[in-house]
């Protein structure tokens, strides 16, 4: 599909339209084959290597800071998280933003990855192969926290970016979801609670849905309301 209708920044020649379309297109495919590969293997010897390289680092700092990117991630910070950011942009009047959000973005993401987890069942990282921070009970492909932050922090940043004028503030804010975006990832396998290849599939699918997500705020948007100045 063709996004359109947001910004300037939407509107570029259609050689990005294509090569954003082709890039869903690959991120769908790629997706597939990890979703059919995780399925009959609990892990590769590139998540081993990927793994053991990123542990490797032992500042005294960075395993902190880890815990610290994945912390909003789980239960229940990340429904809180969710329905303060959804309450907050209601009390601005941004109101099909606040559904696209909290709907499509959060709620919806994190129920497919839900699903996606237990069709593959795919153990979890353990003790005797990698160094694993906290065990925890769940299945590993897809990350559901590189899911929920390619999502929903995504869809604010896309909001942040076409929504406020250009400022510091708005640029310290997309920063610092761009950071968290671009870092979950690390944090998920560096903490021993996910492989490379269940963070790989997770930044392939949240973009795809992501890319949803903005389409489906774009055709609400054009029909059903007024846009925000």
């Amino acid at each position: 599909f063709t996004i359109s209708g947001a910004s300037d920044a939407w509107c570029k020649p259609s050689r990005y339209i294509n090569l954003f379309q082709a890039y869903l297109v690959v991120a769908i495919l790629g997706f597939a084959l990890l979703f059919g590969l995780a399925s009959v293997n609990p892990y590769f010897a590139i998540d081993l290597s990927v793994t053991r390289g990123v542990q490797r680092l032992d500042a005294a700092w960075f395993t902190p800071a880890m815990a610290a990117i994945s912390w909003p991630g789980f239960g229940p910070q990340a429904v809180v998280l969710a329905a303060l950011v959804c309450l907050a942009l209601f009390a601005v009047k941004l109101r099909w933003e606040a559904v696209c959000a909290g709907v499509f973005a959060a709620l919806g993401v994190s129920g497919v990855g839900t699903g996606l987890k237990f069709i593959v069942h795919r153990p979890r990282p353990t003790a005797d192969l990698v160094s694993v921070i906290e065990q925890l009970d769940s299945y590993s492909f897809p990350s559901g926290h590189v899911l929920f932050y390619t999502a929903f922090f995504g869809f604010l940043f896309y909001l942040a970016y076409t929504l406020l004028k250009r400022s510091w503030p708005r640029t310290v804010l997309l920063s610092l979801l761009g950071l968290l975006i671009a870092l979950v990832g690390v944090s998920r396998i560096a903490l021993g609670q996910h492989w490379f290849s269940d963070v790989l599939g997770a930044y392939l699918l949240g973009s795809v849905w992501l890319a949803l997500t903005v389409r489906v705020y774009q055709w609400g948007k054009d029909r059903f309301f007024v846009r925000p100045r």
